[in-house]
């Protein structure tokens, strides 16, 4: 793309774990010049080990990294004059935390009115909102980990799924309070939260609820809404799920696989009749798929057009030819210097997919460059006080 869609918007980022970086990390996929403000020994999530061991170089590419030392006055004042000459600021630390630096909204508003502030926590304005709280604590209390359990053992969800929808939606609300701004002039002050967004995600099972009076059952253990979307075995072993939702693609199922009996069977001849003899279909079904290696059936079932899909791991999708061909992963130097690839944002501008600019910084890489741009803002605004001409 010749111009990003953010290109000349300035994001000053004070944030660490998932929710914040990765809110940051999709402004400046999109071309905002992100500045990642570190501590003079870094962020921490940089050293994290396990199953936290990708959380830095996953979420900071793009951007650049200055340390300031918010906890002398010198660099509490480099902060501010930092965000002083921005467009947004981004946090997602525990509630009154930059209040301690002079760094809060209600601070820095009246000398930034122009200033969109975005404060990622783990709940919105209310009874709950000085809690602390994680993607799995919200999981638990919005519904999501017994939708995801069997009966009597709640389970996260396998992805920080709430720490990166309610980043997704910090962007969405950054947006269009950059679109207010140019009609109005004036920023605003934004809240995503991670018990909100949860909520979010389980509404279509609370409007079950509401409409039918039932309680909802975990995904685990329920029966399933259409006549086929089951996982079935092949031939080798290997497991795939296939879904028969439409009329077309029961008829061209039956007919493939030699039952076109099943088409003249009145008991079949409606979707909701063949939710009800599930019982007997389902078993025949995986008879089916189990004369066929993952291969073979994955071709008949792409041929016939049905939604189905091997269950792959994480480590599966490097070699996804689907996402090799189309761009869907970049290459990536990590802040260690190891060469990996990692997924691009999911959707496209005519067709162009969005790149890697900057690999993620090492600790206070850009502090000089950055500090020297403050530096020479100043000057220039000091130059237009004073009637001077460049």
């Amino acid at each position: 793309m010749s111009q990003l869609p953010l290109e000349g918007v300035r994001v000053v980022e004070f944030s660490q774990m998932v929710m914040g970086p990765s809110c940051g990390m999709i402004l400046a996929d999109l071309g905002a010049d992100v500045i990642k403000v570190e501590p003079p020994k870094g962020d921490r999530t940089r050293f994290f080990k396990g199953v936290a061991s990708g959380f830095f170089n996953t979420y900071s590419r793009n951007k650049r990294s200055v340390v300031i030392d918010t906890a002398t006055p010198e660099g509490r004042q480099t902060a501010k004059q930092l965000v002083l000459g921005a467009d947004v600021l981004i946090e997602n630390f525990r509630p009154g935390l930059l209040g301690r630096f002079g760094l809060d909204y209600g601070t820095l508003a009246p000398e930034a009115p122009w200033l969109i502030y975005c404060s990622l926590k783990g709940y919105l304005p209310g009874p709950y909102e000085n809690r602390l709280a994680l993607d799995e604590v919200v999981q638990m209390m919005g519904g999501l980990a017994y939708m995801t359990g069997l009966p009597g053992r709640p389970m996260r969800a396998g992805a920080s799924v709430n720490d990166i929808m309610g980043g997704m939606f910090g962007v969405i609300a950054i947006q269009a309070a950059l679109a207010q701004r140019a009609k109005t002039g004036m920023g605003t002050y934004i809240q995503s939260a991670l018990f909100e967004n949860n909520v979010f995600l389980m509404a279509q099972a609370m409007m079950f609820e509401s409409v039918t009076g039932e309680r909802s059952q975990p995904w685990s253990v329920k029966e399933a809404p259409w006549p086929v979307y089951d996982l079935f075995d092949t031939r080798g072993g290997e497991k795939i799920f296939v879904s028969i939702v439409g009329e077309e693609h029961w008829v061209g199922f039956c007919e493939t696989f030699d039952r076109k009996g099943w088409l003249s069977d009145p008991r079949l001849a409606t979707s909701q009749g063949r939710v009800d003899n599930r019982s007997w279909i389902i078993p025949e079904i995986r008879d089916i798929v189990a004369r066929y290696d993952s291969e073979e059936i994955s071709q008949i079932l792409e041929k016939l057009g049905l939604p189905f899909a091997p269950v792959n791991t994480p480590g599966d999708l490097f070699d996804d030819p689907h996402l090799n061909a189309s761009g869907g992963l970049m290459d990536l130097t990590t802040d260690g210097g190891h060469q990996v690839k990692t997924p691009a944002l999911p959707f496209s501008f005519d067709g162009e997919r969005l790149q890697k600019r900057r690999d993620p910084p090492k600790i206070g890489e850009h502090t000089e460059e950055v500090l020297a741009e403050l530096k020479a803002r100043r000057s220039q605004s000091r130059a237009t006080a004073n009637g001077e001409t460049m």
